[in-house]
């Protein structure tokens, strides 16, 4: 089995989680600084493996403009979470912890402050290694999707190859052990190949994790050599089957992630630093039975800090849209609001029974009866099965039973 069988994520963002500022006075008053925040992760390691998680997915920990998405240095650890002691420390407690790291690799686009921007020479033959628009005769460096501090890359110069190849082995050899590509589905998949291959020949366990929204996802692993690919399809159909009433939704969603899964392992997951959170969505009881689908049902589970404590926060507009999703942990897991503990328990029994029935991340899913409030449904693979009835409505229940034998009830 490799680590898509067996891992459970803890995902946080850093930048978030350790209070780090992104805009405004407190980013500019910082400028120059290194601040030692990485550290205040290190008992939230321990936090998420006793919850029972076996990996820790890390949003983006490199030198950047502001939120971390926008690169300037692929190659150094973010000043405003600390340097590369604290980075150290970090991978020796997770290893302690038998826990796996992955990193979030933001390889489409750089910051708009990044060197190979603020050195581009519009008279240079040689080209710049970064798209470029065209503009009355000028040539100019093309934003991403309209973000104006965002400037993409160009994957068809070798040159990018090369660069993206450094940072995947550099990161490895300081003990990593796979990478989240960020939005995955705007590199073309030739590039993926290439520099996939390249890495795997020096690190053949490294994991790949592309961010893909929607689209044929077997095919889009396929084509890039991706290990696994992010499932919004499933991840919409939970909460919008569970907002609406609507289990039919999820049942065809069901049929789908199937179908996927019959060829690449995806990403299972109910939150991420870029969506509502899951409890704001549907309540308490709601959250429970979407923890219970997606530790039970076939893929490779990643739990978003916080979910398993049932936290809230509402995807807003504008430069703060993301704010409330990306939260400051307390400075000790024993702060956390007692509000949490129910949730926290669920998690950690369904996590427990995850990491017993490792065969359910390749296991196939199977659709049996189902009705606008419930849904029953088996996986199952190599002769064992899990059976899962999910009830919604004015009194939700959720019942699982492995080979036959039932193993949980909720609420219990």
């Amino acid at each position: 089995m490799s680590l898509l069988d067996t891992t459970v994520w803890w995902h946080v963002y850093p930048l978030g989680a350790t209070g780090a500022p992104w805009r405004g006075n407190e980013l500019a008053a910082e400028a120059g600084q290194t601040v030692h925040r990485l550290p205040r992760l290190l008992p939230w390691v321990d936090y998420a493996a006793d919850l029972g998680c076996t990996g820790l997915l890390l949003g983006p920990v490199f030198a950047s403009a502001t939120h971390g998405y926008d690169t300037l240095d692929h190659f150094r650890i973010d000043p405003r979470l600390g340097d590369d002691a604290d980075f150290d420390a970090l991978v020796e407690r997770a290893s302690a912890r038998g826990m796996a790291l992955m990193l979030d690799g933001v390889f489409n686009h750089v910051g708009r402050e990044h060197p190979l921007v603020t050195a581009f020479d519009p008279a240079d033959p040689n080209g710049a290694m970064i798209r470029l628009d065209d503009v009355d005769g000028v040539r100019r460096p093309r934003g991403w999707e309209g973000h104006g501090d965002l400037v993409e890359l160009d994957h068809s110069d070798p040159r990018v190859v090369d660069l993206v190849v450094d940072v995947m082995t550099y990161w490895l050899r300081r003990g990593i052990t796979g990478w989240r590509l960020d939005v995955a589905y705007a590199v073309p998949p030739e590039f993926w190949r290439a520099v996939l291959a390249r890495v795997r020949a020096d690190h053949p366990a490294a994991i790949f994790l592309g961010e893909v929204i929607h689209g044929d996802y077997a095919e889009i692993a396929r084509a890039g050599t991706l290990d696994s690919v992010t499932q919004y399809e499933l991840w919409k159909a939970i909460w919008s089957s569970l907002v609406d009433q609507n289990l039919w939704e999820l049942a065809w969603a069901l049929v789908r992630h199937d179908e996927f899964s019959r060829d690449v392992v995806l990403n299972t997951f109910v939150g991420n630093h870029d969506v509502p959170r899951i409890a704001s969505t549907v309540g308490d009881a709601g959250a429970a039975l979407a923890a219970v689908l997606l530790l039970t049902l076939p893929g490779m589970p990643s739990v978003y800090y916080g979910d398993e404590q049932a936290f809230r926060g509402v995807k807003g507009e504008g430069f703060e849209s993301d704010d409330a999703l990306r939260p400051e942990l307390p400075a000790s897991p024993s702060d956390l609001d007692p509000h949490g503990r129910s949730m926290h328990e669920l998690y950690q029994r369904l996590i427990a029974l995850r990491r017993d029935n490792a065969w359910l991340a390749r296991a196939r899913v199977s659709v049996g009866d189902k009705a606008n409030t419930s849904i029953t449904y088996t996986c199952a693979r190599d002769g064992r099965t899990l059976s899962a009835t999910v009830v919604t409505g004015t009194s939700p229940t959720a019942s699982i039973a492995i080979d036959g034998a039932p193993v949980l009830a909720w609420p219990s």
